[in-house]
């Protein structure tokens, strides 16, 4: 099956399509909205001559039911239960965009993804379970774990006391949902030069992966 693959960010959307290796990238933005992504994806998949039969799409939010729950903070409105497969006219898989990472990333047992970006994002895997989180939502000392995490903290604090915060979050993950493998990614996770046991670098491309591996056998998210 040809699936196109869309990674939705808050500056860029990022396109991958099965047996291609060079992905393309569209701008995004704070006013970025539903109806302007189809427009822009078909063009730029026409001038690359890519064709696709199924997409899979991974969006910065609450994903229940193939529908999206709720518009972005980071971009414009309209994305609530969007319906994108009519747009396309070709079947539409939604999924959160740290699920499909921690997806992408899945090599066995049970495995925590945590991306350390703008924000936090997390999800689980096992086996054919995919497990959407808001873990960087849940309350920490006076705020949440993402105010302390996320890409201001780290502007503010520096990358010392930044990383500090870091490792302790995964520890506190750790204690509470007891994996078996922690995958860090996001683009700050390379900042992390010592990695705490039983973890290990994630990719950007690992996404894509996960975008592929939604077709390919039936999974409960």
């Amino acid at each position: 099956m040809n699936v196109l693959v869309i990674d939705i960010g808050g500056t860029n959307l990022k396109l991958l399509a099965k047996g291609q290796t060079e992905r393309i990238k569209i701008p995004s933005g704070a006013a970025f909205t539903p109806e302007q992504l189809v427009p822009l994806v078909r063009e730029a998949t026409t001038a690359a001559g890519w064709q696709f039969e199924a997409v899979s799409m991974g969006f910065p939010g609450v994903v229940k039911e193939n529908k999206i729950v709720s518009d972005p903070v980071n971009m414009g409105k309209g994305w609530k239960g969007y319906d994108f497969s009519s747009d396309f006219d070709c079947p539409v898989k939604m999924i959160n965009d740290a699920a499909m990472q921690a997806l992408g990333s899945y090599e066995g047992g049970k495995l925590l993804f945590m991306g350390f970006g703008t924000g936090l994002g997390t999800a689980m895997v096992y086996e054919h379970l995919i497990l959407p989180l808001e873990g960087g939502h849940l309350p920490f000392r006076d705020s949440t774990f993402e105010n302390h995490v996320g890409n201001a903290m780290l502007t503010q604090l520096g990358k010392k006391q930044w990383k500090e915060s870091v490792y302790e979050t995964i520890e506190e993950f750790r204690n509470c949902f007891q994996p078996d493998e922690i995958v860090l990614g996001g683009g700050n996770s390379k900042y992390l030069e010592e990695l705490p046991p039983n973890c290990r670098l994630g990719s950007n491309k690992n996404a894509f992966t996960g975008g592929f591996r939604l077709w390919e056998k039936e999974y409960t998210y």
